[in-house]
């Protein structure tokens, strides 16, 4: 937990708040425990209560909530932690109903469930529709607003809050994301200033402006000076362009679950390893974050200054192996005394340096490098107002959808929309290869302006040059700029954050906030602000997900020698362009 120190703002607070409530509620219950979770809970929930922990309170079995029935356990307990939705209801609904007719010893057995992190009217209807309600012994609520990923990135790991809002017209998850503004504001402060660009940034500080007046009162000083709320509709842009930092590929090549990435077994042993030893698991999963200090350095940096830092990384090691010899005594127990440390960092560079080369087999392939080229030129407003043939070989060879659509899309946004021409032989190609199921994620991408047709201005070109989006000659081992993310291009959301710090509002953006979705929102409550020279802590809230690419972009700017803030990221999300789209779909 070291690793969420080291910050303004404590996050290591909200780590020990959450991990206190959840084994609160375990505890209650006496006896024998099986947990069984919503799946997009359990890697996150990780984060805030280890296994090992959870089994000091009785918990003898975690499983995931799958289509029943339970697996066989004979837990006096069981609970189901989930998030309020529908489909999963019907899921524990018909769980218990066959784990109570299964149940013919007569077991005394009790079923809980908990909500995270609000409980659902409809859920509960739906429950007592399905005839299980009065089985449940007890229904709680888990009120985890945040999973604590490092000391300056929370995120509240809400899926569908994009789809919801813009998709399915339901502010639920507005709500909870000014319900978790008010947590943080409960324990680190009010916050002074805000600023926001998008309809849901607006709604959101509606709604909490409303809370605030109801029932929060500020009991201390304030940890948090401003606050950015980036709705992101704003950037589409930025979510759909390959992320190129090491962390961000990790996610992009394997998908990072919590702060947890599962890759094959073998890579991670040497060639030796293989032949003495039979693998006894295909996978293996590995926690990555700021607590390993070679991870630290490694995860914001382009993946091509990787290689060169891991070779470096590696002479040191070896020459701090080979200063063992002709020591004298004393020289020899301090050596002894580091020994520990060293080989956790051999450890540490050989597992990294495995997951590098499993990256690289990736990235060196033709059509990665193609599917790139394409990207950049996208970004570049080169060949975008025609059908591009790498992504008509994709459609004819049926590769992923995913991957079509993901390219498809980021052309339309480049474009500011496609001729209604080719919009239409883009679906009808799709449909004619992937079949008709795929319509529905065709019109939901269209409701949501990844495709749309090209009318009026093109923003996007207007917005490239004005906030130079794209740079040329940028190093991406010694970058200068926070477009080596991406190689050329720099996230427009990062892009808006840099400009409203660095000259305190939005004045010098006017020429180009029209050109963005929804309203321009400007904040200044009456209490104190930070107007010294000291470092200002700002909070960057990113309604509908975030990329690790931004995040990296962010830390960027942060460490610059004329840089006088420091961000607190928060996000409904961290995502991919894979995991966004898939959400929509």
């Amino acid at each position: 937990m070291s690793h969420l120190k080291g910050g303004k703002v404590d996050v290591s607070l909200i780590h020990s708040l959450a991990g206190a409530n959840l084994i609160s509620l375990i505890e209650k219950h006496s006896g024998s425990k099986a947990l069984v979770w919503d799946t997009q809970l359990q890697g996150p929930a990780g984060l805030i209560a280890k296994y090992t922990v959870l089994k000091e309170y009785g918990v003898e079995k975690m499983y995931p909530i799958e289509n029943p029935p339970l697996p066989n356990c004979v837990a006096k307990h069981i609970i189901f932690i989930c998030r309020p939705k529908l489909e999963l209801m019907e899921h524990i609904a018909l769980s218990i109903k066959i784990d109570l007719q299964n149940n013919r010893v007569g077991m005394d057995r009790n079923y809980h469930l908990i909500f995270a992190p609000r409980r659902s009217l409809l859920c509960l209807n739906k429950l007592e529709h399905c005839g299980i309600k009065g089985s449940l012994k007890t229904i709680e609520e888990f009120c985890c607003y945040f999973f604590p990923f490092d000391s300056d990135l929370l995120s509240m790991e809400i899926p569908d809050a994009f789809r919801e809002y813009n998709l399915e017209n339901d502010p639920t998850s507005l709500y909870h994301v000014a319900r978790s503004i008010i947590f943080l504001q409960s324990k680190f402060g009010p916050i002074g200033r805000v600023w926001g660009k998008g309809p849901a940034s607006k709604q959101v500080h509606d709604l909490l402006l409303k809370l605030q007046k109801e029932d929060f009162q500020f009991e201390r000083g304030s940890c948090i000076d401003q606050m950015i709320l980036i709705d992101r509709s704003v950037d589409l842009i930025s979510t759909l362009a390959t992320q190129l930092t090491y962390e961000g590929l990790i996610d992009e090549v394997f998908g990072l679950n919590g702060n947890a990435v599962t890759i094959p077994a073998d890579k991670l042993m040497s060639n030796d390893e293989r032949h003495m030893e039979s693998l006894q698991e295909d996978k293996k999963t590995l926690i990555l974050d700021s607590g390993d200090p070679l991870y630290a350095d490694l995860r914001d940096k382009n993946f091509n200054g990787v290689g060169p830092y891991l070779s470096k990384r590696a002479k040191l090691i070896s020459a701090q192996l080979e200063d063992r010899h002709e020591k004298s005594v004393p020289e020899m127990k301090l050596f002894v005394q580091r020994l520990p440390a060293i080989l956790a960092n051999k450890k540490s560079l050989s597992q990294h340096t495995a997951i590098a080369e499993c990256i690289k087999e990736v990235t060196d392939t033709y059509e990665f490098l193609d599917g790139l080229q394409v990207e950049q030129e996208f970004l570049n407003c080169m060949q975008s107002d025609k059908a591009h043939p790498f992504i008509e070989d994709m459609i004819s060879q049926k590769k992923p959808l995913i991957k079509v659509l993901r390219l498809i899309c980021l052309q339309c946004l480049t474009s500011s929309g496609l001729k209604s021409r080719l919009l239409d032989y883009y679906k009808r190609e799709i449909v004619q290869v992937y079949g008709l199921e795929v319509l529905p994620a065709l019109i939901n991408l269209e409701k949501v302006g990844l495709l749309k047709v090209q009318s009026g201005t093109r923003q996007y070109t207007v917005l490239r040059k004005g906030l130079q989006l794209t740079v040329e000659d940028t190093s991406e081992v010694n970058p200068t700029d926070i477009s080596y993310v991406h190689c050329i291009y720099a996230p427009l959301s990062v892009r808006l954050v840099e400009h409203l710090t660095k000259n305190g509002g939005w004045k010098q953006l006017q020429d180009y906030l029209g050109l963005l979705p929804g309203p321009t929102l400007e904040y200044l409550s009456g209490n104190p602000l930070n107007n010294n020279n000291s470092t200002k802590v700002v909070l960057i809230f990113f309604i509908g997900g975030c990329t690790f690419a931004e995040i990296s972009a962010l830390r960027f700017i942060s460490k610059q020698e004329d840089s006088n803030v420091e961000f607190v990221i928060a996000t409904t999300k961290l995502i991919n362009g894979n995991t966004f789209l898939n959400s929509l779909m």
